[in-house]
């Protein structure tokens, strides 16, 4: 099993840590599960480690006006020294080591045991607070304590200070990019990573400064990391936008293909109508039409002589117009008929797979209007500082892919 190391620089909410103060992604029902290793007040601290050596500063003093009434207040108020600092130490990540899962409680051993021994490790950083947090997504121990010195001879003999305390410790000679600061936290990476082996955990090493972010950079880069994906996810809907927009008009097109073909079909239909009504109309002409009229008998002309001769004859005629008309007729409805029904129903499945796609579109677009709300809320500069900026990560990533995939051929 491989596992990352996260070191952070935390904000320093004490009440937080101690859960004076629940915040929105505390799960209470785990609360419980935390493990609380010291919590004192950081008041007391300072006057029990500094009140004598402020007695004897304050003794030496001939002017009143550099006396230190309040050490604390002094180094409150003061802009040379922080009041404490905050460490925040995590094995892994919320996908492989959640708080709820069995490694999530592998993690919390390996911090518990990793906590036992930091105080006698760092004997001029003075802890006040440490916590466990197991009600939180991943399992991470706050370690909250005032660094100092001892034996200075200018000013406090026990004073207030991170380089100091660390160079006591021996992190000295840092440089611009290796400081004292960093090289502490190799070595407690390097502990922790000890910790890790005993419980069967394999430090991977990504390479990477993330961990020494402060929680609000941390926060500020897991935003921006949400952006590049809000980002892609946007330019992958307003491609699905542009394709469908593309479908809808061909499809379109087709039902205007079809509404066309439709309405030759009901001007073939209004034709025959026509027809239907100019044949019902000029039928009379057959009225008259001696063709078509059964003429008088001849004088002393049988009957049966007249039934052969004229009759006959006439009714025969008459049923090959008839016949032919009819079949004309009812050949051409049928077929214009079919044609009709075929045409509505292609145009009614067009019509409705159109709807769908206008429906895709308006969701489609309503995303498309919450990138806009988003851009506006981080302002243009921003975003686009964002979006260049994920980019680049996205090309460096690319860049290194490839560079893996040839030397993974070779």
């Amino acid at each position: 099993m491989k596992r990352t190391i996260s070191v952070m620089l935390g904000k320093g909410s004490v009440n937080h840590n101690s859960r004076g103060f629940t915040a929105s992604n505390i799960d209470r029902e785990r609360t419980q599960l935390n493990v609380s290793y010291c919590n004192t007040p950081i008041k007391g601290v300072y006057h029990a480690f500094f009140d004598e050596a402020v007695e004897r500063y304050n003794e030496k003093q001939t002017r009143a006006d550099r006396k230190i009434d309040d050490y604390y207040e002094k180094i409150r108020t003061g802009k040379q020294e922080k009041l404490f600092y905050e460490v925040i130490f995590q094995v892994g990540n919320m996908e492989n080591m959640s708080s709820k899962s069995e490694d999530g409680q592998l993690a919390a051993k390996v911090l518990d045991d990793f906590m036992r021994n930091f105080q006698e490790r760092n004997p001029y950083l003075k802890v006040f607070s440490a916590h466990l947090h197991m009600d939180e997504a991943t399992p991470h121990l706050h370690v909250d304590f005032v660094p100092f010195t001892t034996g200075s001879k200018r000013g406090l003999e026990t004073r207030v200070s991170l380089k100091q305390a660390l160079a006591n410790q021996g992190f000295t000679g840092g440089t611009r990019g290796d400081t004292e600061w960093n090289q502490w936290v190799r070595s407690e990476k390097e502990q922790l990573s000890q910790v890790m082996e005993r419980h069967g955990i394999e430090w991977e090493q990504l390479g990477t400064h993330d961990e020494h972010l402060s929680v609000m950079d941390y926060k500020k880069v897991q935003r921006i990391k949400e952006v590049a994906a809000l980002e892609e996810t946007i330019s992958e809907k307003q491609g699905e936008i542009k394709q469908l927009d593309e479908k809808s008009f061909v499809k379109q097109a087709e039902l205007d293909k079809y509404i066309i073909q439709l309405d030759k079909v009901q001007n073939q239909l209004d034709a025959i109508k026509i027809k239907e009504k100019f044949i019902t109309e000029n039928a009379k002409r057959y009225d008259n039409d001696p063709e078509f009229q059964l003429p008088e008998p001849k004088p002393l002309m049988s009957a049966k002589s007249y039934h052969e001769k004229d009759a006959v004859p006439l009714v025969q005629t008459l049923k090959k117009v008839i016949r032919s008309i009819l079949l004309q007729f009812f050949e051409k409805t049928r077929e214009l008929t079919t044609a009709l029904n075929r045409a509505n129903t292609q145009v009614w499945n067009l019509s409705s797979e159109i709807e769908r796609y206008r429906e895709d579109n308006e969701w489609l677009r309503g995303v498309e209007k919450d990138y806009g709300r988003l851009r506006r809320g981080l302002g243009d500069n921003k975003a686009d500082e964002i979006i260049g900026s994920v980019k680049a990560q996205e090309a460096a990533k690319k860049k290194l892919a490839k560079k893996r995939n040839r030397d993974y051929v070779r």
